[in-house]
């Protein structure tokens, strides 16, 4: 019973608050409560109406009705300071399990000034401190968060909680915002892990290769920049001496023999538990990567062919990320 009420109320939250990478908060998704000072200022406004009674003083009825007057109008603005402000968020960048992530939130305004705007990371370890900010009349704001990325794979981006207590502090209005986004979270590299494995000296049917050229470590000449590429083989001198801004930038053409390429393997991780291999590996990817050294990803079921460009690292680190555990 308790547990079929939970789901009901689950379903209820999330029909309210449907998965969007934008938000706009209204009337339907903005929630107020008085908070800790504004409960002590309702006991003061109550003694002092049960004083005024009690003694028939006409200056104490009229001093409380214009408190009570000005908390109201309190109420009002709180509410009023978030009814209307739009949000956005930009697509997360990668990170690795047990780092923090970092969040970029973009905040719109399209009337007056807004002040004292706190957005926080709902996580279930509880939520993250309350980062601020102001967004002025007709003008945008821009909020980066932090949290902690606990596992790999490509995991959604926890709720966000939209708070504010401007003007008195008396209320707390806040909105959820649940996004729609992914990021990904790729396995945390080992800690001084051990030297790269051996390079391999003979193809997969065991006969040798040495006329397959692959990307590697060797200065080969110079060639237009390919989309992929990593940065640190662009030819950055020669851009900055030709003056022309529309020149193709030059890179470095550099060849390595197939027996030179280099094979990333789950079985020559180690003997730790899976997770602990695929932390090895990440290590590798990056050191491989760092070396500018063609490498390949096998894992169980999966094999991703040697190559050297920013995109392997990135559909290396993806394969990290998903892998399971053969069963």
């Amino acid at each position: 019973m308790l547990k079929a009420l939970r789901r009901r109320a689950q379903a209820w939250w999330e029909a309210r608050h449907p998965a969007r990478d934008t938000h706009l908060m209204g009337q339907s998704n903005i929630y107020i409560l008085p908070s800790r000072p504004g409960l002590f200022f309702c006991v003061t406004l109550l003694l002092l109406l049960l004083a005024s009674i009690n003694d028939q003083l006409s200056l104490g009825y009229g001093l409380t009705f214009l408190l009570a007057g000005a908390g109201f109008a309190s109420m009002h603005a709180t509410h009023s300071n978030l009814k209307g402000l739009s949000l956005d968020l930009k697509t997360p960048a990668p990170g690795f399990a047990g780092e923090d992530l970092t969040l970029e939130v973009r905040l719109h305004n399209h009337s007056r000034a807004r002040f004292g705007i706190g957005i926080a990371v709902q996580q279930p370890g509880g939520p993250t401190e309350l980062a601020w900010c102001d967004v002025p009349a007709q003008g945008h704001a821009l909020l980066q968060l932090r949290y902690t990325a606990a596992q790999r794979g490509l995991q959604t981006v926890p709720s966000l909680r939209i708070e504010t207590r401007f003007p008195l502090g008396l209320f707390r209005a806040w909105s959820v915002w649940r996004p729609a986004a992914k990021a990904w979270v790729y396995p945390r590299p080992e800690p001084d892990a051990p030297p790269l494995p051996a390079q391999a000296t003979q193809g997969d049917s065991g006969e040798a290769t040495a006329g397959v050229r692959l990307p590697g470590p060797d200065f080969e000449g110079v060639r237009p920049y390919r989309r992929g590429d990593s940065l640190r083989q662009v030819l950055w001198k020669k851009a900055a001496q030709s003056g022309d801004a529309d020149a193709p930038l030059l890179v470095r053409d550099t060849l390595a023999p197939a027996s030179r390429r280099l094979w990333l393997d789950l079985v020559d991780a180690g003997g730790g538990d899976f997770e602990q291999r695929l932390s090895r590996l990440c290590a590798w990817v990056l050191a491989a990567d760092a070396r500018l050294l063609p490498y390949g990803l096998r894992l169980p079921g999966q094999e991703l062919p040697p190559d050297q460009s920013a995109a392997q690292r990135q559909a290396a680190l993806e394969l990290l990320a998903l892998a399971e555990p053969r069963r």
